[in-house]
């Protein structure tokens, strides 16, 4: 009787170890998340306070919103190292176009039109130049901060247009527009990515390339979308970043705004080799960047240490993710 029960057990034990490891493999971020967002309530009484809580979602806005564009550049196997600088060149350009013209709307359509086209660059030389997306972007990285600090002359540039500081320094009831815009953009690219042929096609070329030719996937076309797209979610960055001082800095607006979205997209569960990967996975890894940011502050961590603390996070998550 003994031997008869350890077998009709050993398929239960079995079950019940396969709906843990997809427990954990679909939704370890959120666990996580939830994990360090009760220990963080443990070790401050301040963190729960509802200011700090809305002041961590203004923080990570810009952040999230880049962090976006790489999520889908890495889903397609790629990666995009000139985020940081595009973000600066575009803030610098849509000041000058807001001074000279006078108009919100120019200045605005003119960090979209920048960002876009340095996306579109950085696509034209990955899936026609063939270069290395480490080397295309890592090539933009320095030429678009080089031209923002020519333009600028190596300082910083404000605006003359007032009314362009209300898109980051209004509120619509307690959450700012900076907040709103990030969620909005969220659940926009949520949509592309899960709801649409394009978001299909850029999980089916991360996953295998050639596979994706051979199905009659325009690859290159994708790979250029894919850029482009992350151009313009910078430049709606940008343009917050800009609108919040209603200036920019060309040296050092964006600087190692790439570590963080690549930081934020890997927590997230998306794998660097592409073709696995969630936007909802990437929203909390933002968070969770947020809420350690946040308690390093709190409990007095050396700022010097907090980029120690997210390298060490990435690699635990790439870690974690060869294991499963």
């Amino acid at each position: 009787m003994a031997n008869i029960n350890v077998k009709e057990y050993r398929p239960q034990v079995s079950n019940t170890k396969s709906r843990l490891t997809w427990l954990w493999s679909e939704y370890s971020v959120i666990i996580a998340f939830i994990i360090i967002f009760i220990a963080s309530s443990i070790m401050s009484p301040r963190f729960l306070d509802i200011n700090n809580q809305l002041n961590i979602l203004m923080q990570v806005s810009i952040i999230g919103i880049v962090a976006l564009g790489m999520t889908v550049v890495m889903l397609s196997g790629g990666i995009d190292l000139s985020v940081g600088s595009v973000l600066a060149l575009v803030g610098v350009i849509t000041v000058l176009a807001l001074n000279a013209t006078g108009s919100i709307l120019v200045g605005i359509f003119t960090a979209l039109v920048v960002g876009s086209f340095a996306g579109f660059l950085n696509g034209l030389m990955v899936a026609k130049g063939r270069i290395a997306s480490f080397i295309a972007t890592l090539g933009m990285m320095a030429s678009a901060r080089s031209i923002a600090l020519y333009i600028a002359e190596g300082g910083s540039v404000s605006g003359e247009v007032q009314g362009f500081t209300a898109i980051a320094n209004n509120d619509l009831w307690i959450f700012d527009y900076p907040v709103i815009i990030f969620f909005v953009m969220t659940a926009l690219v949520y949509m592309l990515m899960h709801k649409t042929r394009f978001g299909r096609y850029v999980y089916a070329l991360g996953s295998n390339e050639k596979a994706a030719l051979l199905s009659a996937i325009r690859v290159d076309r994708i790979k250029i979308g894919v850029y482009s797209l992350a151009g313009l979610l910078v430049s709606v960055a940008a343009i917050i970043e800009t609108s919040r001082l209603n200036s920019i800095s060309s040296s050092s607006s964006g600087v190692q705004y790439e570590l963080d979205a690549i930081a934020a997209v890997i927590i997230g569960g998306t794998r660097m080799t592409g073709g696995r990967g969630k936007i909802i996975g990437t929203l909390f890894g933002v968070l969770i960047l947020g809420i350690l940011n946040n308690m390093m502050n709190l409990m007095n961590v050396s700022p010097y240490l907090q980029g120690f603390v997210k390298g060490l996070i990435i690699i635990i998550a790439v870690v974690f993710q060869k294991r499963e």
